[in-house]
């Protein structure tokens, strides 16, 4: 069994570092390159957000949604819990500490 060739990090490193020196040396052809792709990753989010969205119809589910009551009164009782102790909150007198009596 052979192994594909190990990509060399030297000829990668190369490669990055004159990239800027190139892209900068053909300016108008990159940002012509950097357009179109733009171009194309547009209509590509385009297609899949607008209008495959469209075409695709959701699926009705087997079983209707069910209340639970049992979970909401427990959730009601917290609720009241919390209220209960906000309004407290108001009612008790905290010591002045900027005050000297």
């Amino acid at each position: 069994m052979k192994f594909p060739r190990r990509i060399k990090l030297n000829k990668i490193k190369t490669f990055l570092k004159n990239l800027p020196k190139k892209l900068s040396e053909n300016s108008f052809s990159t940002f012509l390159g950097l357009v179109i792709l733009s171009l194309i990753l547009g209509f590509f989010i385009f297609y899949q957000y607008g209008i495959l969205a469209k075409i695709k119809i959701p699926e009705a589910t087997e079983k209707p949604l069910q209340f639970k009551t049992k979970t909401y009164q427990t959730i009601l009782n917290e609720w009241q819990k919390r209220n209960e102790k906000f309004l407290e909150i108001d009612f008790k007198e905290y010591p002045d500490p900027f005050r000297i009596d």
